[in-house]
């Protein structure tokens, strides 16, 4: 089945980006109506995040947001095989100016999870800057196999196993990459505070303010949004923050978490919502998934 859907994927790259955007938003749909548990999960995470909205305005941006993921996961058919030139013109980039004031040192880019995290990195790339990022790798071996050679195609863009830890990293980072930098999921207690996203304690990994101090790189958001019918995306840059990292790093990721929730807010149905972003609760609270 992994090879028939990898061969419908190579398909789909052969038509205009507006055709695959509207399969995969059809697809969405569908699947918005099957995924049970994973639409469970996006369902009470929305609901622990925005309990003012009404049931149905969240079933709506749960239902859209099966939409755009879909979306993007048959748009990522572009990044696997289309030519450069044509992947090229999937995204736009706003705020250029914010990234060639920090480039000449060392960067941290602050990319969260939205759908578009993995079309952000392509115009750096193929503008020859070098990349550095972390991963997991997938249970399926030819998945994974897929994922690593399409995040290599275009550049220089240096991939480190999650297990390697961050000395990698920082290596990296000291010899002139980018840190393409997601660090807004549950990998449990270890190496994290107890950060309020959306007013809830969020197990949030406190090492974008470590990374920062060893390498003293600059942190620079960058947030990828994607465009309705089929235009693509926007890779946006913002300035650079000043006085990261403070003394105080509960402070620091809370500040981080404060910046994607600005984020989300004006996209929300962009965020990644299928993740278990509660998981790791402070002791003695029960479960919030069961």
């Amino acid at each position: 089945m992994t090879r028939l859907g990898i061969a419908v994927l190579w398909l789909l790259h052969l038509l205009p980006f507006a055709v695959i955007a509207m399969i995969g938003e059809g697809l969405g749909y569908v699947i918005y109506y099957v995924a049970g548990k994973r639409r469970k999960i996006g369902a009470t995470n929305l609901a622990l995040c925005f309990p003012a909205w009404s049931e149905q305005q969240r079933n709506r941006i749960l239902r859209k947001h099966f939409q755009v993921l879909s979306r993007a996961a048959l748009e990522h058919s572009i990044l696997s095989w289309s030519r450069h030139a044509r992947a090229g013109k999937l995204v736009k980039v706003e705020g250029w100016e914010h990234f060639t004031a920090v480039q000449d040192g060392p960067v941290i880019l602050l990319a969260p999870h939205f759908v578009g995290l993995d079309m952000g990195g392509l115009p750096l790339l193929l503008g020859h800057h070098t990349l550095v990022s972390m991963y997991s790798r997938l249970k399926n071996p030819l998945m994974d196999a897929l994922i690593l050679r399409m995040r290599k195609r275009f550049g220089t863009n240096i991939l480190i196993s999650r297990h390697e830890g961050v000395r990698p990293l920082i290596r990296e980072i000291k010899h002139g990459a980018a840190l393409y930098y997601l660090p807004d999921q549950d990998f449990g207690a270890k190496d994290a505070e107890f950060a309020p996203f959306f007013g809830i304690p969020a197990a949030t990994i406190n090492a974008l303010p470590r990374l920062a101090k060893v390498t003293r790189a600059k942190i620079l958001p960058a947030v990828t949004r994607q465009l309705p019918n089929g235009q693509g995306y926007v890779l946006k840059f913002y300035p650079a923050w000043e006085n990261f990292p403070s003394d105080n790093m509960l402070a620091d990721i809370t500040r981080m978490n404060a910046f994607i929730e600005e984020r989300v807010l004006e996209m929300p149905e962009q965020y990644f919502w299928l993740h278990k972003r509660f998981k790791t609760r402070p002791l003695g609270e029960p479960s919030v998934y069961k």
